[in-house]
């Protein structure tokens, strides 16, 4: 695969309803991504359960090789009976890209989104009868810029009964997001102006579970990290170097790494108050330098960021669009998919005052934590330790 498949999903819950009663599976591997979304019948917690088995189910039994037949009988015969309405129901959508090959199946959701060179495409598909069901299937070649949008009814039906009549309706989805893709690149930013427009149009009280998963064929995105200063000052000049030099975007991390970076390129280092958060250092600025943050107390925050990305299917809007360092790090390591990191291992006293938490006195500890996030994401790592 020449290109990297960036995914980003994003729920709205239903007005009054703390769970919701859509559900994400993302699985990925080497070369292979597979996304589930699965829309539970009604709202709040009965909704949350229907759609979670189903989405768990579809995405376990499908990466395992299970026919499709197999997987809708499974998840027919699993599903707990709604007492109210005496059926256990739930849509889902699957989307499976292997190499270049794309595989969808559509189960009562609204049909999947292509776009390719930022236009709409229509899918070829051909429709499978399993029981009482109507499963429709389609395969095709991804290439490179390719855009795919999953969407629960919610996002087609924002606005109902309010702004809009009859809700936002498919072809003005497909309008809006035609709009959309030609002016940002990234899967996350794509998802999460849908989803904030969607907000809107309900005016900040969804009347049903909204969510949408955006899936695009990328170029591969470099980015090196400076964390630290070298145990040895000779050392200063090489790790510039190699910083300055490496493609991509570029990152340093810590108040005496920025100072080591400013001298040795003899450049200033400007802070900044443009944003500020009293859990989050403010974020300077070196000419040619991508980002600039504080050391420790960011990458903590970073680590929790990730932690809160991973466990939970359902992203916090206001969370991920925050302008602090910490969050500008954490999307930079998010959308980049060949991360290499250069981490100084010099002590710095002031992480040594017992005042502070045992956790932030290792530095070391905190990377490697980060790593270890990272490398659940399948990012492609290299760390130099000096």
């Amino acid at each position: 695969m020449s290109y990297y498949i960036d995914v980003a999903h994003a729920s709205l819950n239903k007005y009054g309803e703390e769970l919701c009663g859509d559900s994400v599976q993302i699985i990925r591997k080497k070369d292979y991504v597979m996304a589930v979304l699965a829309d539970g019948l009604g709202s709040g917690v009965k909704a949350n359960i229907l759609s979670t088995l189903t989405s768990r189910i579809v995405s376990k039994m499908l990466d395992m090789g299970s026919k499709l037949s197999d997987v809708v009988d499974t998840v027919a015969h699993t599903l707990p009976i709604c007492s109210e309405r005496n059926i256990a129901y739930s849509t889902f959508t699957v989307v499976s890209i292997e190499g270049d090959n794309v595989h969808i199946v559509e189960y009562d959701n609204p049909s999947v989104f292509y776009f390719k060179n930022g236009l709409p495409k229509k899918i070829n598909k051909d429709l499978i009868v399993i029981g009482d069901k109507k499963i429709y299937e389609s395969s095709f070649k991804l290439e490179l810029n390719d855009t795919l949008v999953l969407v629960s009814d919610g996002v087609i039906h924002a606005g109902v009964g309010g702004i809009l009549n009859l809700g936002w309706q498919w072809e003005n989805v497909s309008q809006y997001l035609e709009k959309t893709i030609k002016v940002l690149d990234d899967s996350s930013d794509i998802c999460y102006q849908l989803i904030t427009t969607c907000k809107n149009l309900y005016r900040n009280k969804p009347g049903d579970d909204a969510t949408a998963i955006v899936i695009k064929a990328n170029e591969s995105k470099k980015v090196t990290v400076m964390i630290g200063p070298p145990i040895l000052k000779n050392m200063d000049e090489w790790v510039v170097k190699k910083l300055v030099k490496s493609e991509g975007l570029k990152v340093v991390c810590g108040g005496t790494a920025a100072k080591i970076v400013g001298r040795v390129l003899n450049k200033k280092v400007l802070t900044t108050t443009d944003y500020i958060d009293p859990d989050i250092p403010p974020i300077a600025k070196i000419d040619g330098i991508d980002l600039v943050t504080e050391g420790v107390l960011t990458l903590r925050r970073v680590v929790e960021l990730f932690k809160d990305y991973i466990e939970n299917n359902n992203v916090d809007l206001l969370k991920y669009s925050k302008k602090d360092g910490a969050t500008k790090l954490f999307k930079i390591l998010n959308y980049s998919t060949d991360i290499n990191f250069l981490v100084g291992q010099a002590v710095n006293s002031a992480h040594q005052n017992p005042d502070f938490p045992t956790d932030l006195r290792i530095k070391i500890k905190i990377v490697e934590e980060l790593i270890d996030l990272l490398y659940k994401l399948n990012k492609n790592i290299e760390v130099n330790y000096f």
